[in-house]
């Protein structure tokens, strides 16, 4: 067993290198640059949600109705129209990347810690490198990447965004992986 404090090496240095890799992939590289669309109108609808009144917060899905609800004739009626969806306002203002770029540290951060942890119980000092890479590489696909796939799931995102993001992931899980590997303590 080894205690969390003696791998603090791995865990920063793979929470910098997701980070780093995450500005690449995002800033650099294109492929997510059509993850997203504009509304249709949107001078329109941004308007009637302003009047409407829509705070940042909660997330809005439309049409609502209470579960108990579901079946009845006008609910079916409302969803068979559409559009069906879910929106989440963000403040107003320009985007806050300073506050958003800290608190996706500090998650690279907390997903390299548990990945730690975890090998920490599991791996002895002088583990095979290759083993030290499986463990927390497996541990750091399922922290950055496994929920994901409940976005399309139950949030309609498209699959091939979600796919997009998951790939993001093994590079991620690659990357943690390899930087534990490479600090992993020689001997007791």
């Amino acid at each position: 067993m080894i205690p969390l404090t003696s791998l603090w090496l791995p865990i920063l240095s793979s929470a910098l290198l997701v980070f780093f890799a995450s500005f690449i992939m995002h800033m650099v590289l294109t492929y997510h640059r059509s993850d997203y669309r504009g509304l249709p109108d949107e001078e329109r609808i941004t308007d009637a949600m302003r009047n409407a009144g829509l705070t940042p917060g909660p997330a809005y899905y439309f049409p609502y109705f209470a579960f108990k609800e579901m079946k009845s004739p006008a609910v079916v009626g409302k969803l068979t129209r559409g559009p069906v969806g879910f929106v989440t306002v963000l403040p107003s203002g320009p985007p806050a990347m300073g506050k958003n770029l800290v608190q996706w540290f500090l998650y690279c951060l907390v997903i390299s810690i548990f990945a730690g942890y975890l090998a920490g119980r599991l791996l002895a000092p002088g583990t095979a490198l290759l083993q030290v890479f499986r463990v927390v590489g497996t541990v750091g696909f399922l922290g950055y990447g496994a929920a994901h796939a409940q976005e399309s799931i139950w949030g309609g995102r498209s699959w091939a965004v979600t796919l997009k993001h998951i790939f993001d992931s093994l590079v991620f899980a690659l990357l943690t992986g390899a930087a534990f590997a490479w600090f992993w303590p020689r001997s007791v």
